[in-house]
């Protein structure tokens, strides 16, 4: 049977001779599958942060000296054990990322291997295969994801119960100064009541004298006043005399503006009274009007009612009679 010749790189050309820009661009496969371009766009960014990676996690010797010429032809988990080796068992960040990058090669290398058995006979069989060796990577890479995070969850755990310790502690160590601080407290306040009570006491006490005192204060300033007023002489007596007569006019003319203004009230009042008294009388005399009217036309609608039954009362009778004589 006619094969096809390989159009793809076959693994073994996954050196650090041959770059791996060199596989992924120039072949045109990219373009064909767009999947397996998307896998080489996540192995060319993984392979340009190995250097960093490593030099983050303090990791020296060949792994940081190859830098950007590291290819997927180098095991990557040998690399994720030399960078666990030399990195803290507290690293958790850096142990994810290498487990990430685990995850992306693996996707990679089945992505490879499953695009290079379509130029096999067996082309199920084969990818069956590379399934089945992804699948135990992926099976390897999970157990060490759990048990990562097992150790995350214990390390927080350790975290919380020496934290919650700590304060335990410090809360036990405070607790008697806590408690001479809450007696002083108390103490300061039973002294500040008693202060306050014998204060409110003299206060008390004080109260008649400090009457007393006001009352003689006010008299002083009352005789101060006479003795002033009785100095000024009697031009001030004059004065004195003039303000008060002026006062009374005053107060005699409001009276007779309040007389004359309550006078004006009443009149007012009685107009208005007397205005409405006539209105009154004549709203009765005209009330009266229509009573009379209406009654004299109720008389007359009796009177035509009862004019109306006698001369009924005559029709039926003349129409008996009439009846009678028909018979």
């Amino acid at each position: 049977m006619f094969r096809c010749p390989q159009k793809t790189l076959t693994t073994s050309r996954f050196s650090p001779d041959l770059p791996l820009a060199r596989f992924c661009a120039p072949s045109g496969v990219t373009r064909r599958l767009p999947a397996l371009g998307a896998m080489c766009a996540v192995a060319l960014s993984l392979v340009a942060s190995v250097p960093a990676l490593a030099q983050a996690v303090g990791v020296s010797g060949p792994l940081q000296q190859q830098g950007a010429a590291a290819t997927p032809a180098m095991p990557l988990a040998a690399s994720a054990a030399a960078v666990n080796a030399g990195a803290p068992q507290s690293d958790f960040d850096a142990r994810q990322q290498v487990l990430d990058r685990r995850t992306a090669e693996n996707d990679y290398q089945f992505a490879v291997a499953q695009h290079n058995c379509y130029s096999t006979f067996f082309v199920n069989h084969c990818i069956g295969k590379a399934r089945d060796k992804m699948r135990v990577v992926q099976a390897d890479i999970r157990r060490e994801q759990l048990a990562l995070d097992d150790e995350k969850r214990a390390a927080h755990a350790q975290q919380r119960d020496q934290q919650a310790a700590l304060q335990r502690a410090q809360d036990e160590a405070n607790a008697p100064q806590r408690a001479a601080n809450e007696a002083a407290s108390a103490q300061a306040f039973e002294q500040k009541q008693q202060q306050h009570a014998l204060d409110q006491a003299q206060r008390q006490a004080e109260a008649p004298q400090r009457a007393a005192n006001e009352q003689a204060y006010q008299e002083k300033q009352r005789q101060h006043a006479l003795a002033q007023a009785q100095r000024q002489g009697e031009q001030s007596q004059r004065d004195a005399n003039q303000a008060a007569y002026d006062q009374k006019q005053a107060n005699y003319q409001n009276q007779l503006d309040e007389a004359r203004r309550q006078g004006e009230q009443k009149a007012q009042e009685r107009a208005d009274k007397t205005q409405r008294y006539q209105q009154k009388q004549e709203d009765a005399a005209k009330h009266k009007a229509d009573v009379e009217e209406r009654q004299k036309q109720a008389a007359e609608k009796a009177q035509q009612k009862q004019q109306q039954e006698q001369q009924q009362q005559l029709q039926q009778k003349q129409q008996q009679e009439q009846q009678q004589q028909d018979q």
